[in-house]
Protein backbone atom coordinates (compact mmCIF):
# COMPACT_ATOMS: atom_id res chain seq x y z
CA UNK A 1 0.00 0.00 0.00
CA UNK A 2 1.56 3.52 -0.78
CA UNK A 3 0.08 6.99 -0.20
CA UNK A 4 -1.14 6.63 -3.83
CA UNK A 5 -4.51 5.86 -2.13
CA UNK A 6 -5.68 9.15 -2.14
CA UNK A 7 -9.31 9.81 -1.84
CA UNK A 8 -10.32 12.95 -3.93
CA UNK A 9 -11.69 15.49 -1.38
CA UNK A 10 -15.65 15.38 -2.64
CA UNK A 11 -15.29 11.52 -2.02
CA UNK A 12 -13.92 11.96 1.12
CA UNK A 13 -16.53 14.13 2.31
CA UNK A 14 -19.13 11.55 1.37
CA UNK A 15 -17.33 8.88 3.13
CA UNK A 16 -16.65 10.90 6.65
CA UNK A 17 -19.95 12.13 6.25
CA UNK A 18 -22.01 9.12 5.90
CA UNK A 19 -19.85 5.53 7.45
CA UNK A 20 -17.61 5.32 10.34
CA UNK A 21 -13.77 4.84 9.03
CA UNK A 22 -11.74 1.81 10.14
CA UNK A 23 -8.65 2.70 11.76
CA UNK A 24 -5.49 1.63 13.70
CA UNK A 25 -3.72 2.96 16.99
CA UNK A 26 -0.34 2.45 18.50
CA UNK A 27 -0.09 2.58 21.98
CA UNK A 28 3.73 2.76 21.57
CA UNK A 29 5.39 1.76 25.22
CA UNK A 30 8.99 3.15 25.34
CA UNK A 31 11.36 4.26 28.55
CA UNK A 32 8.75 3.40 31.28
CA UNK A 33 6.29 5.16 29.49
CA UNK A 34 3.60 5.51 26.28
CA UNK A 35 4.44 7.45 23.42
CA UNK A 36 1.70 10.60 22.70
CA UNK A 37 1.93 12.92 20.08
CA UNK A 38 0.33 16.45 20.23
CA UNK A 39 -2.09 16.79 17.70
CA UNK A 40 -2.54 19.77 14.64
CA UNK A 41 -5.46 18.52 13.67
CA UNK A 42 -9.23 17.53 14.31
CA UNK A 43 -10.57 15.44 15.14
CA UNK A 44 -8.77 16.19 18.75
CA UNK A 45 -6.84 18.98 17.68
CA UNK A 46 -4.28 20.18 20.54
CA UNK A 47 -4.67 16.92 22.45
CA UNK A 48 -2.00 14.31 23.51
CA UNK A 49 -2.62 10.97 21.26
CA UNK A 50 -1.60 8.05 20.03
CA UNK A 51 -0.36 7.87 16.53
CA UNK A 52 -2.71 6.37 14.12
CA UNK A 53 -4.35 6.35 10.77
CA UNK A 54 -6.94 5.30 8.66
CA UNK A 55 -6.46 1.62 7.10
CA UNK A 56 -6.69 1.17 3.19
CA UNK A 57 -8.70 -0.95 1.48
CA UNK A 58 -6.86 -4.31 1.18
CA UNK A 59 -4.60 -3.53 3.51
CA UNK A 60 -3.99 -5.58 6.84
CA UNK A 61 -4.26 -3.77 9.42
CA UNK A 62 -0.98 -4.72 10.82
CA UNK A 63 0.43 -3.78 7.68
CA UNK A 64 -1.31 -0.33 8.74
CA UNK A 65 0.75 -0.21 11.89
CA UNK A 66 3.92 -0.14 9.91
CA UNK A 67 2.99 2.55 7.27
CA UNK A 68 1.77 4.50 10.20
CA UNK A 69 4.81 4.05 12.75
CA UNK A 70 7.37 4.63 9.45
CA UNK A 71 5.21 7.82 8.16
CA UNK A 72 4.57 9.33 11.32
CA UNK A 73 7.38 8.59 13.16
CA UNK A 74 9.83 7.63 10.95
CA UNK A 75 10.47 4.36 12.85
CA UNK A 76 9.70 0.62 13.22
CA UNK A 77 7.79 -0.36 15.70
CA UNK A 78 7.07 -4.32 17.07
CA UNK A 79 3.42 -5.16 17.89
CA UNK A 80 2.86 -6.99 21.10
CA UNK A 81 -0.60 -7.20 21.60
CA UNK A 82 -3.96 -6.04 20.35
CA UNK A 83 -5.92 -4.66 22.39
CA UNK A 84 -9.62 -4.83 20.79
CA UNK A 85 -11.78 -2.28 18.60
CA UNK A 86 -12.82 1.03 19.88
CA UNK A 87 -15.28 3.30 18.80
CA UNK A 88 -14.57 6.85 18.96
CA UNK A 89 -16.94 9.69 17.99
CA UNK A 90 -15.90 12.55 17.31
CA UNK A 91 -17.79 16.52 17.11
CA UNK A 92 -15.57 17.88 14.44
CA UNK A 93 -14.26 16.13 11.28
CA UNK A 94 -11.91 18.90 9.39
CA UNK A 95 -13.47 18.02 6.39
CA UNK A 96 -15.26 21.03 4.71
CA UNK A 97 -19.09 20.39 5.05
CA UNK A 98 -19.14 17.19 7.77
CA UNK A 99 -19.54 17.85 11.21
CA UNK A 100 -18.55 14.68 12.88
CA UNK A 101 -16.32 11.60 12.33
CA UNK A 102 -16.80 8.30 13.56
CA UNK A 103 -13.99 5.78 14.17
CA UNK A 104 -13.89 2.01 14.62
CA UNK A 105 -9.91 1.82 15.81
CA UNK A 106 -8.30 -1.04 16.79
CA UNK A 107 -5.83 -0.63 19.63
CA UNK A 108 -2.53 -2.04 19.52
CA UNK A 109 0.24 -2.23 22.08
CA UNK A 110 3.77 -1.53 20.39
CA UNK A 111 7.07 -1.42 21.25
CA UNK A 112 9.74 0.66 19.04
CA UNK A 113 12.66 -1.80 16.82
CA UNK A 114 15.22 -0.01 18.23
CA UNK A 115 16.39 0.66 21.88
CA UNK A 116 17.04 4.55 20.74
CA UNK A 117 14.75 5.23 18.60
CA UNK A 118 14.99 8.75 16.42
CA UNK A 119 11.48 10.01 16.44
CA UNK A 120 10.86 12.37 13.59
CA UNK A 121 7.69 14.22 13.15
CA UNK A 122 4.76 15.11 10.89
CA UNK A 123 2.36 17.63 9.89
CA UNK A 124 -0.12 15.80 12.33
CA UNK A 125 1.75 16.77 15.61
CA UNK A 126 3.49 19.77 16.84
CA UNK A 127 6.07 16.94 19.12
CA UNK A 128 5.86 13.66 20.50
CA UNK A 129 6.77 12.48 24.18
CA UNK A 130 6.60 10.14 26.69
CA UNK A 131 4.37 10.12 29.42
CA UNK A 132 4.62 8.23 32.29
CA UNK A 133 2.03 7.08 34.93
CA UNK A 134 0.06 7.86 36.56
CA UNK A 135 -1.33 9.29 33.45
CA UNK A 136 -3.85 12.04 34.30
CA UNK A 137 -5.87 14.99 32.21
CA UNK A 138 -5.52 12.41 29.17
CA UNK A 139 -8.02 12.05 26.26
CA UNK A 140 -10.75 10.14 27.04
CA UNK A 141 -9.77 7.68 24.21
CA UNK A 142 -6.17 7.97 25.22
CA UNK A 143 -6.86 7.08 28.56
CA UNK A 144 -9.28 4.03 27.83
CA UNK A 145 -5.85 2.38 25.67
CA UNK A 146 -4.05 2.83 28.28
CA UNK A 147 -6.20 1.79 30.89
CA UNK A 148 -6.77 -1.44 28.74
CA UNK A 149 -3.00 -2.21 27.99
Amino acid sequence: MTESNFIPQDEWQTIVANVPLVSVDLVIEHDGGVLLGKRENDPAKGEWFVPGGTVFKNEPRTDAIHRVANKELGEAVVIDDCLGTYEHFYERAAVDGVDSKHYLATGYRCHFERDDPDIGGDDQHSEFRIFRPPFEDLHLYVQQYLDDR
